[in-house]
């Protein structure tokens, strides 16, 4: 049971966490100055809350300022205030100065949980000095922390970063998943196999819950992949073990540090990083275990120094997938932003996943009419319509939203996608309901409807019913003969009469429902 003390620091905290850094600076910070050192200690919570209020809402000057007063703290008498110091300070983008202060204090503490205090708060902001330091052997307590200085090092220096231009040469035993939504594996199997460049170059493995599996047959790049537009993530396989005894049971540690070190993922990192290569760890069945971390990662230091765990700002992700059939391990590239999708200005709530926004483009064949005429009745963010204009063969598009910031950010965003292309493409943007569209110049003769409407999850839907057979009677209206509406329908509702006829209609997995992805024809 923890003690009234600890409950009272704890309580106190609570208390100080919702206070402005201009309150905590009048106030407690000079209380806690001319307090007794024993008061000190029982108000030591002071020095956790400037760390945390400061660094999330303090101006540069302030912060500072606070950043200053934690360094006297480092020479405070009372071991307890010293430690919440060591703490606090990585919170507030401390530099060499701090560094250089808390490496005087080794072999000048008073205990070894204080040893401790030191070592972990030079191992998140140490550089040259404190890898110096640690491997000089006088210190065994900077020993632990030389993985992630080095990390510290590489990632305040900006050192290198993915290459995914660069050729894979030595390809045996790679497997590349490539994640979509489920019920879009057809369209990223067809957009594969009609892309000139990667004709020969992969074979597919399996198609099912979302992923393509491929095995390379020849030297590639990632970045061949990622011409690709349908798919959300690039994975590599790395392997797979026996499933746990129980959901929850104690991970091999020894099994995927192997995993992790082995010569496969080696090759991979390597050749596909710039300069050091950072991973961190992400267990997606597990809440945050810093433990199992810090043991899988210590193991495949001591196998590969050249892998270092970087939880903060790691270039690649190694994902432990546990299921009912196995333990996977799996690497990703962490592409942020996306480079397919660096059109996107900005989002509006409710707007499409890019890929799915791709996805739909394609299965409504952009180009396949001459000069198509196309129209959003609810753009969003304008997604689809981007999408459809990279394709080609587009002369002319619309967007309508109820929203003035979706029209706004949709006709940004589909700028941005206009940037370098040849083809004059006529855009127009409207706030107004979809059935009002009258005032609208040209928004007739339509080659294509495509939207991924409000589906009432995010955005409120008064009648969804309704809803659905506006956008039918819109088309029947507006799309000339041969034209193609295409949407995700969120009902099981058909158009009336049978001037549309269904071509498709596929269950994709939106992440809240499964709805149906649909193309219907203008007879």
């Amino acid at each position: 049971m923890k003690s009234s003390s600890h409950t009272r620091v704890k309580e106190h905290y609570q208390t100080l966490r919702k206070m402005s850094p201009e309150a905590l600076w009048s106030q407690e910070v000079p209380a806690f100055d001319a307090a007794s050192p024993a008061e000190r200690v029982q108000s030591v919570s002071v020095v956790r809350a400037v760390g945390v209020v400061f660094s999330e809402a303090g101006t540069p000057q302030q912060c500072a300022l606070a950043r200053e007063w934690l360094r006297s703290l480092l020479a405070d008498p009372e071991e307890k205030v010293r430690r919440y110091a060591m703490v606090a300070l990585p919170k507030m983008g401390s530099g060499a100065e701090e560094e250089k202060q808390l490496l005087g204090l080794l072999g000048k503490t008073t205990s070894s949980r204080e040893d401790q205090f030191l070592a972990q708060t030079l191992g998140r902001i140490g550089g040259s000095d404190t890898l110096k330091a640690g491997e000089s052997g006088l210190h065994q307590a900077l020993a632990a922390t030389q993985q992630k200085v080095r990390a510290n090092i590489a990632r305040n220096q900006r050192d290198g970063g993915l290459d995914m231009r660069a050729t894979l040469q030595k390809f045996e035993g790679v497997r590349i998943a490539l994640e979509c939504r489920t019920g879009l594996e057809s369209v990223v199997l067809e957009e594969l196999s009609q892309t000139a460049h990667l004709k020969g170059v992969f074979k597919v493995l399996s198609s099912d819950r979302g992923r393509v599996v491929l095995r390379p047959e020849k030297p590639f790049s990632p970045n061949d992949l990622y011409t690709l537009r349908c798919f959300s993530d690039l994975v590599f396989l790395l392997s797979e073990m026996p499933p746990l005894p129980r959901a929850g049971a104690p991970l091999d540690t020894a099994a995927l540090a192997e995993t992790i070190a082995s010569a496969l993922t080696q090759n991979l990192l390597t050749n596909l990083t710039k300069g050091a290569v950072r991973y961190r760890l992400e267990f997606p069945a597990r809440k945050a275990d810093a433990p199992l971390v810090e043991a899988i990662s210590k193991q495949v230091f001591a196998k590969r120094p050249a892998l270092l765990n970087d939880s903060r700002d790691a270039l690649w992700e190694i994902r432990i997938g546990e299921s009912a059939r196995s333990v996977s391990v799996e690497l990703r590239p962490r592409l942020r932003p996306d480079p397919r999708f660096e059109y996107r200005q900005g989002d509006v709530p409710a707007a499409s996943h890019p890929p799915l926004a791709a996805a739909m483009a394609r299965l409504a064949r952009v180009g396949s009419i001459p000069h198509e005429r196309i129209w959003d009745p609810f753009c969003g963010s304008g997604l689809e319509l981007a999408e459809c204009l990279l394709l080609g063969g587009v002369s002319e598009i619309f967007g309508t939203d109820l929203s003035l910031s979706a029209t706004a950010m949709a006709a940004s965003n589909v700028d941005a996608a206009a940037r370098g292309n040849r083809a004059r493409v006529r855009k127009h943007f409207e706030t107004c309901d979809f059935r009002r569209t009258q005032g609208i110049v040209g928004l007739r003769d339509l080659t294509l409807i495509i939207t991924n409407p409000p589906l009432g999850k995010r955005v409120p839907v008064g009648d969804m019913r309704t809803l659905v057979t506006g956008l039918f009677s819109e088309a029947q209206r507006l799309l000339r003969t041969g034209g193609r509406l295409v949407f995700v329908n969120p009902l099981d509702q058909g158009p009336e009469g049978n001037r549309l006829r269904l071509e498709s209609s596929q269950k994709v997995d939106l992440g809240f429902a499964h709805f149906h992805l649909e193309k219907y024809v203008r007879t």
